[in-house]
């Protein structure tokens, strides 16, 4: 009997063309290829259909199974429908639709619900309402109707990050049959041994046997696994471990032990991975893992991107897309979380786990490791999925993160206190500022008396860091009012307004006034901005201060308290965007980025901190770029000396640039854009993908929504 399936939606006459919508599936979840007959050139494109997604239990091809074809017009029409094994021939007459083989609505829609829903996700589902209902009035009491109306907010992004979710976007990311097939039988030069140890045994290991079956099912088969099973007491449980165990020798089980370290230490493999015994792995994992330590030798420390799975595993959500390698951002939290693959040699090195920080154990040997590593990756796919029990209140260990961090500070040799940060298992560093240094900083100003004197009053009256300068680089202006005010602000010791002659070039006028300063360290700074946060200096000059950190940048706000910058994110545009743009200012961001310091590419010159040294040393900005773009290069500059770049949320500020602001509108202003466009692409055309952001996500938009 023939699987594949179709069925003619809709024909439409469009001048001499027809329109042919409809859709075609093969049951056997095969790509189905479509031709007509005596035309060679047809225009066919892909439409997603969810409709029969679900109607075929979301299996991969049903979703892109739907098309649009166009042709020229023609009164009978003979499509052919072709699998690799199949094939099936649909002919009508374009002015009479035909009687497919078609399914159903009733059983389309009968097929949909019963994959959203069964009896067992009903069961856990009403269990659930009255623990969930408590959680809500709890938060609400505490927080407040808008704080309540956010978070829910923030939860239903988790799940739907575009318009089809982000399990329909997972299943289509999966390997296929055929593909795994080609790993299974592929032949690395290097084949090392993988040691999978689970480091933490959940609920009595309730979960393990799932676990263990997608270890089973791996495509590269050289690794072995070991789980220490003492507390495991269901008696079941103990001997579906122990067939494993007797089918498979590469399983080792101990039931006298739940000391990880002692099975840390009979591990045969080049390479370990520590796992939770609730979760579950890819079946390409372990694959994708190998297929990076073949393509470089020094790589010995890997993480991946990873998702939650609910506890029937019939839905994937909130998918943590991490950035590569980030140690500013690792030193906030544990975002590498779960699936690494670290060298034996290192973990040697590096020391085994300290049980005595509890859960959190694994972020103080991932710091361990990561501090020793010769080189680290991040492979940005989603090859882990951690369960989760929505039924259950996570309880959490004692909070060890604030004692890990700082010995993690110690030993690489910096001084500093750490603190929980701005959202729940996130932490915040306070280095400590060494010496008293001069700060400079330097504002660019044309006639805008008003918004100059916000500045400068926001400066003068907010900031408690003293050891300050401000130049204002005076740029062509005609207004007396700005003159007078020149005149009034100069009789302030620490202030001094120097002449800029030449026309606009801000990277020009900034030059100039650098040339002007006497700090250590430089602050670039827009005249339309006002200072919120009174420790600003101090919060941007502890990281600035750091051997390693070439520039510091700021969060800033239009006047409605929505986000204008909280980092630059390369390749949005075509060239760069700002993070997060047009978010409420209170809002966590994806994986709570608007809450925590991090690395980035650059961040914008409207509020920057640089040391005088770096400022020197990559000469300065680039004067080629008068207008645009010049903040991106400079940052970019600093960082291919090996420097980082760090964004900071405590560094809070207004900025006044125009939200409704449009693009150039002369022809002058637009061939000048134009240019600086090309300028920077020819010079980082290398350069454009951006380490700090994820290949998973979209560059048309600046939302960290899905690449689609």
């Amino acid at each position: 009997m023939n699987s594949i399936r179709y069925c003619i939606d809709d024909i439409e006459k469009k001048g001499t063309d027809i329109i042919i919508v409809g859709w075609a599936y093969s049951e056997k979840d095969k790509k189905v290829n479509i031709n007509i007959k005596d035309m060679d050139n047809i225009d066919i494109k892909v439409v997603q259909r969810v409709d029969i997604f679900h109607a075929y239990h979301q299996r991969q091809e049903a979703l892109n199974s739907g098309f649009k074809i166009k042709i020229p017009f023609t009164k009978k029409v003979t499509m052919i429908f072709t699998t690799d094994d199949e094939k099936l021939v649909c002919k009508f007459n374009t002015k009479r639709k035909p009687k497919p083989q078609r399914i159903s609505k009733i059983k389309i829609l009968t097929l949909h619900i019963l994959s959203i829903i069964n009896p067992i996700r009903i069961i856990r589902l009403l269990i659930g309402i009255p623990y969930k209902f408590v959680r809500f009035i709890k938060f609400l009491n505490k927080n407040g109707i808008k704080k309540t109306l956010l978070k829910i907010h923030s939860k239903i992004n988790k799940r739907k990050l575009d318009g089809i979710g982000y399990d329909n976007w997972f299943r289509r990311q999966l390997i296929t049959p055929k593909g795994a097939e080609i790993q299974k039988r592929f032949q690395f030069k290097y084949s090392p041994t993988i040691s999978l140890v689970i480091s933490e045994i959940s609920e009595e290991g309730r979960y393990i046997d799932k676990l263990i079956e997608s270890i089973l099912k791996q495509t590269y088969i050289n690794w072995e696994l070991f789980i220490p099973a003492k507390d495991i007491q269901e008696k079941k449980l103990i001997e579906k471990l122990k067939n494993y165990s007797n089918k498979e020798n590469k399983i080792n089980i101990d039931f006298e032990t739940d000391n990880v370290n002692e099975l840390l230490k009979k591990t045969t493999g080049d390479f370990i991975s520590l796992l939770n015994s609730n979760d579950l792995l890819t079946i390409d994992a372990l694959f994708e893992m190998v297929k990076v330590i073949n393509e470089n030798s020094k790589i010995d420390f890997i993480y991946s991107d990873e998702d939650k799975i609910n506890e029937d595993e019939s839905e994937y959500f909130d998918p943590n897309f991490k950035p590569d390698w980030s140690p500013d951002t690792f030193r906030c939290y544990n975002y590498i979380n779960n699936l690494t693959a670290f060298s034996k040699k290192l973990l040697n090195k590096a020391g085994y786990l300290n049980n005595k920080y509890g859960k959190d154990k694994e972020y103080d040997i991932y710091l361990r490791l990561t501090e020793q590593a010769n080189e680290i990756y991040h492979i940005p796919r989603v090859l882990y999925h951690n369960r989760i029990n929505e039924t259950k209140e996570e309880v959490l260990d004692t909070n060890y993160g604030k004692e890990i961090i700082e010995e993690h500070l110690k030993r690489i040799g910096l001084e500093g206190k750490v603190s929980n940060g701005l959202i729940a298992k996130t932490y915040k560093i306070n280095y400590k500022i060494n010496g008293n240094p001069k700060v400079s900083i330097i504002i660019p100003n044309k006639d805008e008396v008003d918004t100059l004197r916000t500045c400068i009053n926001s400066i003068l009256n907010k900031s408690t860091y003293n050891n300050y300068e401000i130049i204002i680089v005076e740029n062509n202006s005609i207004s007396k009012e700005i003159f007078n005010y020149y005149e009034e602000i100069k009789k302030i010791d620490n202030i001094k307004v120097v002449k800029w002659k030449n026309g606009f070039n801000y990277s020009a006028i900034n030059n100039f006034g650098f040339k002007e300063t006497k700090g250590d360290y430089i602050i670039l700074l827009n005249n339309d901005i006002e200072v919120i946060s009174e420790n600003w200096i101090e919060e941007m000059l502890m990281y600035a201060q750091r051997e390693d950190v070439g520039i510091v940048g700021a969060k800033l706000y239009y006047p409605d308290n929505t986000i204008q910058h909280a980092g630059v994110i390369l390749g949005i545009g075509g060239v760069a965007g700002h993070s997060h743009a047009n978010f409420q200012r209170d809002d966590n961001g994806f994986a709570g980025r608007l809450k925590i310091v991090q690395n980035l590419s650059a961040v914008t010159a409207a509020c920057l901190m640089i040391k005088r040294s770096v400022y020197e040393e990559v000469n300065g900005l680039n004067e080629d770029l008068a207008v645009a773009f010049n903040d991106i290069d400079f940052c970019l500059k600093v960082r291919k000396k090996g420097y980082l770049i760090v964004f900071s949320p405590y560094v809070e500020m207004y900025h006044y640039e125009s939200k409704s602001r449009g693009k150039d509108d002369t022809k002058e202003k637009s061939a000048r854009f134009e240019s600086e466009i090309k300028t920077f692409h020819n010079k980082w055309g290398l350069w454009i993908r951006d380490p700090y952001y994820n290949d998973n996500l979209t560059l048309d938009k600046e939302d960290f929504s899905l690449r689609i």
